[in-house]
């Protein structure tokens, strides 16, 4: 984020260049790096780095709290990206956030669950996240895409005071740029049993982490507390990598805020 050399980096952090690169790798390092003067160096909170790195997970979320809810998760080459698919248990009109690489595991659960695939909402453009795009679009044509892609139709464009309804769910919108410029955070309320929102947020956030941003850092950070973290405590993060988090475990244990 702060295009610290990675000489400096390993100097506050009392290593060396190499052992600076296995803790990068691996996670670990044969000698205990100095974590509150890289954080220091970082911009990061010390504390919350060393909780990090000493093993620090999100407490699992129980997903059955929403019922119409699925993670759907593709590799490729070692990288895992998960995208989303909601739905109302009602109507069965559904939503699907990004499409990760490929489409069939999306469309066996479309299937599976008799779903009228309504609408596509893009968190950003990288390619992880739209590769199975085509096939989404080959399969339903008349899916409507939502997108902060600047180059998009405009009829596919986000407007900040959109309110898509899905049956009696409601999806709403927040612009989160700096990871990617068309980021976009969306908001999904209305859940049966007053179930907490979740927001989709691609790459913007990770559990104790978030998107790399080299050339907007101070951006990315600020769209996400404005954006993200400023949603109640209960609120379910859906990130495009690694596991489910809440606002008030981010909030708490991100070493990044």
């Amino acid at each position: 984020m702060t295009n610290v050399p990675a000489d400096a980096a390993a100097k506050a952090a009392g290593l060396s260049a190499e052992q600076l690169a296995e803790l990068e790798g691996s996670g670990k390092s044969a000698r205990k790096p100095d974590f509150h003067s890289l954080a220091s160096l970082l911009a990061l909170n010390g504390a919350k780095l060393e909780a990090l790195a000493n093993g620090w997970l999100p407490t699992p979320t129980d997903n059955g709290t929403w019922r119409e809810f699925r993670q759907i998760t593709t590799t490729r080459a070692g990288n895992t990206v998960h995208c989303y698919l909601v739905w109302d248990e009602v109507t069965r009109e559904a939503a699907l956030f990004d499409t990760g690489f490929e489409a069939a595991p999306v469309l066996k659960v479309v299937e599976a669950e008799t779903l009228d695939l309504r609408h596509l909402f893009i968190t950003h453009s990288h390619h992880d996240h739209i590769d199975g795009l085509p096939a989404i679009r080959e399969r339903y044509p008349t899916i409507r895409i939502h997108t902060d892609t600047k180059g998009a139709p405009p009829q596919h464009r986000n407007r900040r005071n959109d309110c898509v309804h899905l049956g009696s769910l409601r999806v709403s919108n927040r612009e989160t740029p700096g990871h990617a410029e068309d980021g976009v955070t969306y908001l999904i309320g209305n859940w049966p049993d007053d179930a907490a929102h979740m927001a989709v947020v691609g790459d913007a956030l990770f559990a104790g982490s978030m998107g790399g941003a080299k050339e907007h850092g101070e951006l990315a950070k600020a769209k996400v507390r404005d954006q993200i973290l400023s949603l109640p405590p209960a609120s379910l993060i859906c990130p495009g990598h690694g596991p489910l988090t809440t606002v008030a475990q981010e909030r708490a244990s991100n070493p990044f805020f």
